[in-house]
Parts: C-alpha cells; sequence; structure tokens
C-alpha cells in the first residue's frame, strides 16, 4: 500500500472513528429530562447493588440505552419498567444475578466437597460468569448460583461417585477450562447485546493477540476501528498494574485450536461487515 492510499484510508476512516467514539450529547445533568439514567441511579431505582446491577446488564437482563457524557452506560425509564413488571421482581432477579465466590462457596451450594467441584470445574462443566483477582495475584473465579443450582438438579450423578475417564484425561494432563469456557461467555453474552457487524467482529478481536489481529485484518484503518468499537473491560477488572496483568491474559484466547477457532469467526465476521460498508458505501457501523 502507498503512502498515499494509506493516507487517504486513514482520513476516510476518521469520522467513522469519532462516531464510534462519540456518544449521544446528554448533559449529565439533564439526564433524567432526556428519560436517561445514570448507571448508579438505576441500581438504586432496581434496589440492586452496583455488583448486581453490572451483573444484569452482563448477561441481558437489563438492557442498556444510548450512551450518556464520556460514554457512561445509560438507561430508559420504559427499560427499568420492563424489568420491575417481570414476575417476581425484585427477588426473582436478584437470584439471577447472585454469584459466589471461589470452590469452597461453590462447592457449598453444591453440596459436595471443594476438590470435587474444583475438578468439575476445571473440566469444563461449570462455567464462571467473573473473576477477581486476590492479594496473590491468583484468579478467584465467580459462579452464579443459578447456575450452580441448575447442574446440582440437571447432573446429580456428577456429584457423587468416580470421575468419569474424560475428566480424569485432562486432570493427568493438568488441563484447566476455566479460562477458555469463561472467555465462551463472556464473548457470546456481548455478541448478543448487538447487531452491527463491525462491533461483533470488534468483540471477536479483542479476545486474540495482537499478532492474529494483524495477519487477519492487514488494513491498519481497519484496526483502527475495531480498537475504537472494543467492548470495554468486564466489570471488576483490577486497576492494580499487578493484578491487571494478570486479569488481561484472560481476556486472550490461549491455545492454538481456541484460537483458530476466534481467527475464523472474525474472518467470517469481517466478511459481513465489509459486505455492509460496500452497500451502504460507508466503512464502519451504519
Amino acid at each position: 500500500m502507498t503512502q498515499m492510499t494509506q493516507a487517504t484510508q486513514m482520513a476516510q476512516m476518521t469520522p467513522m472513528v469519532q462516531a464510534a467514539q462519540t456518544v449521544e450529547s446528554v448533559p449529565a445533568g439533564c439526564a433524567e429530562v432526556a428519560g436517561l439514567i445514570g448507571g448508579g441511579r438505576a441500581a438504586e431505582e432496581l434496589g440492586l447493588s452496583r455488583s448486581e446491577f453490572a451483573r444484569a446488564v452482563q448477561l441481558g437482563l437489563v438492557r442498556a440505552g444510548p450512551q450518556g457524557p464520556a460514554g457512561a452506560a445509560r438507561y430508559t425509564r420504559t427499560e427499568l419498567d420492563r424489568v420491575r413488571s417481570a414476575e417476581g421482581f425484585p427477588d426473582a432477579l436478584r437470584e439471577r444475578v447472585e454469584t459466589v465466590a471461589g470452590a469452597e462457596a461453590a462447592a457449598a451450594v453444591l453440596g459436595v466437597g471443594p476438590s470435587r467441584f474444583t475438578r468439575l470445574a476445571r473440566c469444563g462443566h461449570l462455567t464462571p460468569v467473573g473473576y477477581r483477582i486476590n492479594r496473590y495475584r491468583a484468579v478467584v473465579w465467580l459462579y452464579l448460583t443459578a447456575d450452580l443450582r441448575d447442574f446440582a438438579a440437571r447432573e446429580p450423578g456428577m456429584l457423587r461417585g468416580s470421575a468419569p475417564s474424560a475428566d480424569r484425561e485432562l486432570m493427568a494432563a493438568r488441563a484447566d477450562l476455566r479460562p477458555r469456557k469463561w472467555r465462551e461467555r463472556h464473548v457470546g453474552l456481548l455478541l448478543r447485546r448487538t447487531a452491527d457487524p463491525w462491533e461483533r467482529a470488534a468483540v471477536l478481536a479483542s479476545v486474540l493477540p495482537e499478532d492474529d489481529v494483524r495477519a487477519i485484518v492487514p488494513d491498519a484503518a481497519e484496526r483502527i476501528l475495531l480498537g475504537a468499537l472494543a467492548p470495554p473491560l468486564p466489570y471488576g477488572h483490577p486497576q492494580v498494574p499487578a493484578a491487571a496483568e494478570v486479569a488481561t491474559r484472560l481476556l486472550r484466547a490461549g491455545s492454538p485450536d481456541e484460537t483458530g477457532w476466534y481467527r475464523t469467526s472474525l474472518d467470517f465476521a469481517l466478511t459481513g461487515a465489509r459486505g455492509q460498508s460496500k452497500s451502504t458505501g460507508e466503512r464502519g457501523p451504519t
């Protein structure tokens, strides 16, 4: 690509990147007037803690509206009314977002010992919904209480007796599928929250190492756009550099087969995104 062509592409991309980063111009003090409410106020009105509310948004139980100043999430009165009108509110909503942290607490919900729970989780039978990094820089996985109860009711045989041969092989190989299973869930939830092909491609690109993204997306202008549309860090992602370094590794695909799956998915998503841009005459989200 010549310098002139690349410069032209970058100039064409600038409006799209700016559009991706620009948010609805609703002054913070006017949010109520405009029918948009900030996350803290929305959580309070739904009777949820900040962490419970963040989990409800992550799971798609509460849908965010247009963004406010500086990209802050905003929620409409209509959406809060919809959530409040659901059967069993607010207890049913709290039950759906309730989490437990670590093997001991999760094992207690299942009624098994921590070692059995750890084996079930490491072998991929139970999928974390989030993570924390403790003061020793160790990952503490979070599990939905509802998921654990569903598993206990669905797979009572897994809670007793010997481990199946497939699990024994995984444990002998010191496998740990928790990061991969979490990424699958994380990406799936993000993809459910948008139908825009460029935003969906950005979600997939965010899981891949930079070298893989560069190989799949050789156009620097497209990479800039995907970066601008990248999803925010998960709620609870640590700010302390040492802990953040550990957590950031959880965001990237690990094994070659996992990386290959996301590479293929990104390539497919980009085909659709470019097709949209070609049909609309614009490059980037419409």
